[in-house]
């Protein structure tokens, strides 16, 4: 640690700052990498001049041999920087998928803000990882959903280095003395994104030029404000949808007014019936069940079910219009794990 305060170190900190209120008690997620390290000595400076109380917390997934050992170095990097409440939990991951192993880390994540009362827990991805997650939403060809990539913020979870570049995070490490972890499975040509990270990255900067991560980046932060903001418009038309749905049909999201489906825009509508699967228990759905639903609406020959991933399924059904005056409804349940089981 030394020398002239590196640009970077002060726009950390500062990122901090503007993200965190004053006084507020947060832990660093810390992996050891330069990244998470990086994250925890800007968030060390303003903790050690009492702006706010910050901890550290380091998940050990065991999917790797040593990993204990790496888990150990950071936490004592973490202490060496004076942070408060650095605790070091162990994560069981069913099975060794990306996924599975991202469910543990948040399930320790939540424990550590329940035993410490911190209110936010700062992640160390950075510009870079933001360019590449956007190309991996542009693979899925899922929209402005995808391309939309990690939100700098999602309830208690911060991500104050997206602006930063990965190499500009290193320098950090080398600013302060920390000795940063290089995960070998970062270079697994096995995993997608590490393929996008060492393969594709590379030959977009080379043809387009070295601003295309950050271009990328600021294409996520466009597409992410349109995103939630036809998210907003969407919420308010599922509840139109529901209409005059009892409280038990509104729970469930039953009875779904096809008439106001048919009406709203295909950007609205097709977030509707997102967010009204997504609301039952069900991942949202992909393009083609999204297709099949939208299909439903407007009157295909079948009136389903259509079974989406999870205990979701969707009918069309048509109301008795003598009786109860009631429109034609589309009609999802989530009783369809139930109704398959033996």
């Amino acid at each position: 640690m030394g020398g002239n305060l590196p640009r970077v170190l002060a726009e950390a900190r500062n990122s901090i700052r503007a993200m965190v209120p004053p006084g507020s008690r947060v832990l660093v997620a810390c992996s050891g990498g330069a990244d998470s390290l990086a994250l925890a000595a800007a968030a060390a400076f303003l903790h050690g001049k009492g702006e706010i109380l910050v901890g550290a917390v380091i998940v050990d997934h065991a999917m790797q041999p040593g990993s204990l050992q790496v888990a150990q170095k950071a936490a004592g990097q973490c202490r060496s920087l004076g942070l408060a409440d650095v605790l070091l939990l162990g994560a069981k991951v069913e099975g060794h998928s990306e996924q599975s192993a991202r469910s543990a880390r948040y399930a320790a994540f939540e424990q550590a803000m329940a035993q410490t009362g911190a209110e936010y827990v700062l992640l160390g991805h950075t510009l870079d990882d933001q360019a590449e997650q956007v190309l991996l939403g542009l693979a899925r060809g899922s929209g402005t959903l995808s391309l939309s990539g990690m939100p700098a913020a999602r309830g208690p979870y911060l991500r104050p280095l997206l602006g930063l570049r990965r190499s500009e995070i290193e320098q950090i490490c080398r600013h302060e003395g920390l000795g940063y972890w290089e995960d070998p499975t970062n270079t697994d040509p096995r995993y997608l994104r590490n393929r996008v990270r060492h393969e594709l990255m590379p030959m977009f900067e080379k043809v387009l030029g070295a601003q295309v991560p950050a271009a990328l980046a600021r294409t996520a932060a466009l597409a992410r404000a349109d995103a939630e903001y036809l998210d907003s418009l969407a919420g308010f038309m599922l509840e139109q949808a529901l209409g005059d749905a009892g409280p038990e049909a509104r729970e469930a999201l039953c009875g779904l007014d096809l008439e106001g489906l048919r009406g709203m825009p295909e950007a609205l509508r097709s977030r509707v019936l997102r967010m009204a699967v997504t609301r039952l228990g069900a991942p949202a759905p992909d393009f083609e069940r999204l297709a099949a639903l939208d299909l439903l609406v407007h009157g295909s020959k079948s009136a389903g079910p259509i079974e989406l991933q999870g205990p979701v399924y969707a009918t069309r059904l048509a109301g008795d219009r003598l009786q109860h005056g009631a429109r034609a409804r589309l009609h999802l349940d989530a009783t369809a794990l139930q109704r398959t089981q033996p």
